[in-house]
């Protein structure tokens, strides 16, 4: 299902007006930019027990909800966000270290999100260069590009190395178009960090529910229109800045 922008305040007070045509440089194919976690493999849900237990472990016990609140944030920035700068300069590094470890003995029960291995070759088919944009550990990412069989079917992909700083800073996307060959593109994305990095890169985004954020939380951030999933999105992809000049 496609929930397009429309003339009504949010929850949080911020309008979201009708996407306007013409208002950046439209391609014929333009570059995407595939957010992974969240949008293709399902792992919003694992990340958030592993960051909570990393609290926890260190004497701080925070609700699931909060922390789910800030999946999609880099793990550079979400601690001082959830709390509190001095506990970043305390315990930041340490507590980053236990997510990960904790992280990784969960991540043999990540599936692909339906349809994600559908959407790599759609969007090949169609002329797309594709890269899949992340700031996880080359680890992380090398677990994932086997688990969508996607180093022949994309045209790069980010790690943690290529950028300074995550989420909702701009460098991932910006390291996105670099690998595109490009100034310009469409980012698909799961979360409102998304949508504010790709923003300030002056990059549209195609929003997904996938990551358990809402459609009214993508659209305040600057999503050009929501999809419940990757099936709703490729059944209506030519609404989308995805479809380019046909």
């Amino acid at each position: 299902m496609l929930y397009p922008p429309r003339e009504a305040e949010n929850p949080g007070g911020v309008v979201c007006p009708p996407r306007r045509r013409g208002t950046s440089p439209v391609m014929p194919t333009p570059p995407v930019l595939l957010d992974v976690d969240g949008t293709l493999v399902d792992t919003n849900y694992h990340h958030a027990i592993a960051w909570y237990r990393a609290f926890r472990r260190h004497g701080i016990v925070l609700p699931l909800w909060r922390i789910h609140r800030h999946m999609g944030m880099g793990g550079d920035q979400l601690i001082a966000s959830l709390c509190d700068e001095e506990l970043e300069e305390r315990l930041g590094d340490d507590i980053r270290a236990a997510e990960k470890d904790l992280y990784m003995a969960l991540i043999d029960e990540v599936d692909p999100l339906p349809d994600a291995s559908r959407l790599l070759d759609f969007l090949r088919e169609r002329g797309h260069a594709v890269v899949l944009v992340s700031s996880a550990k080359s680890q992380e990412v090398d677990h994932y590009l086997d688990l969508l069989e996607a180093r022949e079917r994309v045209d790069g992909w980010t790690t943690s190395a290529d950028v300074e700083h995550t989420k909702p800073e701009p460098d991932l996307v910006e390291a996105g178009l670099q690998k595109a060959g490009s100034r310009s593109g469409v980012l698909v994305g799961d979360s409102t960090w998304d949508c504010e990095a790709a923003k300030r890169a002056g990059v549209e985004t195609v929003g997904l529910l996938t990551g358990g954020f809402s459609e009214q939380e993508l659209l305040a951030a600057g999503a050009a229109c929501v999809f419940d999933s990757i099936a709703a999105l490729l059944e209506a992809i030519d609404e989308t800045p995805l479809a380019g000049v046909r």
